[in-house]
């Protein structure tokens, strides 16, 4: 099956949130090719980078069930396609 990059952008509002967060990572964990996490203290949240290389259907899905977490914010972006010549 065909795979695509891409990387989802994850702001968590409430630390408390972040244990089903978590859980969903583990649970795509297969195809996370890496994460990058960062808590902004002063301002109470966290900022998470996730590189990902899975089907189209699969990476919808993860990040589809990050947005409806409480208090988390996620945005997915992809490389162009290559050019069909």
């Amino acid at each position: 099956m065909e795979t695509r990059l891409a990387l989802i952008g994850i702001i968590v509002g409430k630390r408390d949130e972040t244990t089903k967060l978590n859980e969903l990572l583990h649970e795509y964990g297969q195809y996370i090719v890496g994460r990058m996490g960062i808590p902004y203290k002063d301002k109470d949240i966290n900022v998470i980078s996730i590189i990902i290389d899975a089907p189209q259907d699969t990476i919808s899905a993860l990040s589809g069930k990050l947005g409806m977490l409480p208090d988390v914010s996620t945005k997915t972006i992809y490389p162009p396609l290559p050019q069909q010549r």
